[in-house]
Parts: structure tokens; C-alpha cells; sequence
């Protein structure tokens, strides 16, 4: 067996799968998000080490861990866990969402004038560069203990291998790596007061980067097995849904929002605030566009509505108004593709007496699509071939959501078995390329795109009211975004 370590935002998730690739088992357990000011968010990562432990005795209680011949990790992007020379954690690593380093993101392009040619992308406050510049500049003496800048799943890996260690995909969202060259990039890190010394060494996310030591093997009921580089959350989903090959490409409703597409060479298009990263195999990059608020939208309307997620699903489905004239703009933590903004808001337009709740979640779903509408523009008009787009993330679990994304782009979606699991079960088919080789025709065999369950063809009698609405969408951002901030 092998095991994938998904580090979320809300939780950590554990996947089992067989020699054969199929899903075993999983477990999981949830994390505490801080954010102690505006526009701040936050973990310890403390919580991170006794989430391993918790999902790991829940799946040793119905299975033989000692079978697992492979870890991979796949993890949040763009956070930072800052460590001293003795591997303590620094500070609370400041997550992915977090909106505060706006005036850094604005020094750093004015530092080089060729930033976004070497970067590849535009720099936004969830980026990590910008970040740790913030912390330079507002805690002086926290910076100055950085020994080293870590992913958070790359500080999973530290407490499991004691190694620092990165691979391509995670490392290409901090804006210190040449995404081209595939290689941390001198200038780009001397601009935010940092060397190579305070990097990780970088490999591929299908090579091994370590193997368990001792005493982390003991705590977890393994054998010191080894640990693959692994992926950022992104580029591991991709490899669990089979998406390995130019043009192809899916769309995550997560916590955040990812449109992402496989190309074979790097595409930068940082004037579309398209992300231009690489892949987490050898000699592939992608391409995407992310919005910061999609599945977690849902979760936030429940919690203040004093409800389910699936209790709302169920009232939109049953309800025989298949129309509102409710808009919802879904920034609740800003937005980054296509505006760039971590300071718009979120908020609903067109209220009266006769809305009901069920035209509020209708709403949230419709402006989760119009989003990745924006995005699929962005990348169209950066070029990105959009050929095979799957569905994945545990908000296509509604069968109602994801035809409707399909109706508002107008385009097939697919829908995978298997494709609720997520970034994990990338994660650990990247342990199993680590351990049994990752040559182009192992990478074919062992990362096949899981059976379809249901393909979403668009409907055409839909089109004409999902553009009209989508217009109005847009419309209403460009009338309210100068209110923001």
C-alpha cells in the first residue's frame, strides 16, 4: 500500500491506496484556522503533527500500516513556516489567504524590473515571497532567525524525514523559483533578504526526498519508509484525477476555487493573473487561475444560517424556481484571478421581500461559476488549450452544482470516480512513482484518469439566461470594486 498526506486548510486528510491504485481507506481530521487581525490568517503548526497522528490511528485501526511502502505529501500552497537553525517553528505560518502583504507585493515588482519575466507570475499577497517580506519589515527579529522557508506540506516532511526539502509545483508559488529553469532564482530572493541558504533543496514530486526516521516511523505505527517530493494541493489533485498531459485540465471546488491545465513547456501570462507554475512531473508545467472563496462559500451561508451544506443542496433542488434574480459576488476573502484585489468583499444584490434562502444559496452556487467563468476567460486569452476538463473537489459532489458550472461555461465537464478524494490520492501516487520509478511510461500506468461517473454536457436552453446573469455578474464588480477598501 501507499500513503498520501493531504495538508488542508480545515483539515488533514489520509489515503490509502493498493499496488493496483485503488482507494483503500481513508481518514481525517480537522484544523483550526486564526485570523487575529483583518485581512491576517493563520495556523500553528503544531496542530499539524497531531493531526498525522490522529489519522493514522484511525486507519491502523483497520489496517496493516506496516504494508505501506511509500508516503507522498501534497499540501496548501504559498504558506510560510519560518524555522531556526534548530528546526523550531518560528512564528504561525501565515496561510495562503492571507491579504496583509498588499504593499510588499507592490516593492517587490518595483525591485526588478524583469520580476514577472523571471517569476512567471504577478505578485499577490498569497504568495509566499511577499509574505516573508511583511515579516521582515513588521518583525525584524523574527526574521532574523530564518534558518530556512518552508512549504507547510515541506514542514510535514521535516518532521517525518528531518530533511528540508521542496519539489517544483509547491516551490513555484513562493515567487523565489524560475519556473522555466526549475531552480530557485538568485535575484528573485535577494530582493526579499533571503539566499539559497535559507531554501530547501528541490527534487521532483515523483523522486524520494528522504525516508522516515526512526523515532517519526515508531510514533506512527510505519516502518521508515520513503517519502516522495510530493505537490502543492493543485498539482496533486491533478495527478489523482489522471491529469498529466497537455491541455488537459480540471476545475477544484474546494475551499478555494482552481481552474488548472497541464502544458508541456512554462506559459507565463502574468498580465491575464494567470498562475504559470510547474507540475509536480518532470518536463510538465500548468497553468490557472484560482479564486479564494468557492466550496467555502457554502460553508460560511450554512454557518450563519444555522445549517447544513447539504441541507441548503437539498432545498435548491427541490425548489421548482430554476431562475433568481439574486447576485452573489463570492469574495469572501478577496479574489485573486482575474482582479487581484485582497481587499474586495463579498455580497448579494438584488434582495427584496419575496427572497427566500433558497435564492441566496442559488445565488452563491451561480457566482461560484460566474467566477470560474472569469478564470476559463483568462486563461483563453493567455492561450491555454482547454481540451478534457474534469471535475474534482468535495463540492462536485453535488451533482446539481457541477451541472450547473457545465451550463454556465458551456462546456463537458466530467465528473471521476474517485474525484472527491482529491489531492491525497495524488499524493499517494506520487509515493508510488517515488518507490517503483517515475520513467514517463510508469507515470502513464500508475496515474490513469479514474473511470467517469457522470458527464456533464452543457445545456443550450440555459445559455442565453446564464450569459445575461454573468453579464450583470460583471458588471456589478466593475460598479462596486472601487467601494472596497
Amino acid at each position: 500500500m501507499y500513503l498520501g498526506l493531504d495538508l488542508g486548510t480545515s483539515g488533514l486528510k489520509a489515503v490509502l491506496i493498493d499496488t493496483a491504485g485503488h482507494v483503500v481507506d481513508t481518514a481525517s481530521a480537522s484544523l483550526t484556522t486564526d485570523s487575529p487581525q483583518p485581512l491576517w490568517s493563520e495556523q500553528d503548526t503544531q496542530q499539524w503533527w497531531q493531526a498525522i497522528q490522529s489519522v493514522l490511528a484511525t486507519l491502523g485501526g483497520r489496517q496493516d500500516l506496516k504494508q505501506i511502502k511509500g508516503i507522498g505529501l501534497s499540501g496548501h500552497m504559498h504558506g510560510a513556516v519560518l524555522i531556526d537553525a534548530d528546526h523550531q517553528v518560528i512564528r504561525p505560518c501565515i496561510l495562503w489567504n492571507d491579504g496583509r502583504s498588499a504593499a510588499e507585493c507592490a516593492e517587490l515588482e518595483a525591485a526588478l524590473p524583469d520580476f514577472r519575466e523571471r517569476s512567471g507570475n504577478v505578485a499577490m499577497p498569497g504568495f509566499t515571497a511577499p509574505k516573508v517580506l511583511w515579516v521582515k519589515h513588521h518583525e525584524p527579529d523574527a526574521f532574523a532567525r530564518i534558518h530556512k522557508v518552508l512549504l507547510p506540506k515541506d514542514y510535514l516532511r521535516l518532521l517525518l524525514t528531518g530533511r528540508c526539502v521542496s519539489e517544483m509545483s509547491d516551490a513555484a508559488g513562493t515567487l523565489w523559483l524560475d519556473p522555466a529553469k526549475r531552480d530557485w532564482d538568485d535575484d528573485l530572493l535577494a530582493i526579499s533578504g533571503l539566499g539559497r541558504q535559507h531554501m530547501p533543496d528541490l527534487i521532483e514530486g515523483s523522486q524520494p526526498s528522504g525516508q522516515l526516521t526512526e523515532a517519526a516511523a515508531k510514533a506512527l505505527g510505519l516502518n521508515p519508509v520513503p517519502v516522495a517530493g510530493g505537490a502543492g494541493d493543485n498539482a496533486a489533485g491533478a495527478v489523482g484525477v489522471g491529469v498529466t498531459e497537455p491541455g488537459q485540465g480540471f476545475i477544484s471546488l474546494g475551499t478555494s476555487g482552481v481552474y488548472f491545465v497541464v502544458s508541456e513547456q512554462h506559459c507565463a501570462a502574468p498580465e491575464q493573473t494567470v498562475h504559470a507554475f510547474c507540475h509536480c512531473l518532470p518536463g510538465r508545467w500548468h497553468q490557472m487561475s484560482v479564486m479564494l472563496s468557492a466550496a467555502s462559500c457554502l460553508d460560511w451561508f450554512a454557518n450563519i444560517s444555522n445549517t447544513t451544506v447539504p441541507k441548503l443542496l437539498e432545498e435548491v433542488e427541490a425548489s421548482p424556481h430554476t431562475e433568481t434574480s439574486v447576485l452573489f459576488l463570492p469574495y469572501l476573502s478577496g479574489e485573486r484571478t482575474p482582479h487581484n484585489n485582497p481587499l474586495l468583499s463579498a455580497q448579494f444584490f438584488g434582495l427584496n421581500t419575496r427572497s427566500r434562502r433558497v435564492d441566496m444559496t442559488r445565488a452563491i452556487l451561480e457566482g461560484v461559476a460566474f467566477s470560474m467563468a472569469d478564470g476559463e476567460q483568462a486563461l483563453t486569452a493567455a492561450g491555454t488549450p482547454l481540451d478534457d476538463i474534469s471535475l474534482i473537489g468535495g463540492g462536485a459532489r453535488s451533482a446539481l452544482w457541477r451541472q450547473l458550472i457545465a451550463d454556465v461555461l458551456q462546456r463537458p465537464l466530467h465528473f471521476r470516480e474517485g474525484g472527491e478524494v482529491g489531492p491525497g490520492l495524488g499524493a499517494a501516487r506520487l509515493a508510488q512513482l517515488a518507490v517503483e520509478g517515475d520513467s514517463p511510461e510508469n507515470i502513464r500506468a500508475l496515474c490513469p484518469a479514474p473511470p467517469i461517473v457522470q458527464t456533464h454536457l452543457s445545456d443550450a436552453s440555459r445559455a442565453t439566461y446564464y450569459q445575461g446573469k454573468l453579464e450583470q455578474y460583471r458588471a456589478l464588480h466593475r460598479q462596486t470594486a472601487a467601494l472596497n477598501g
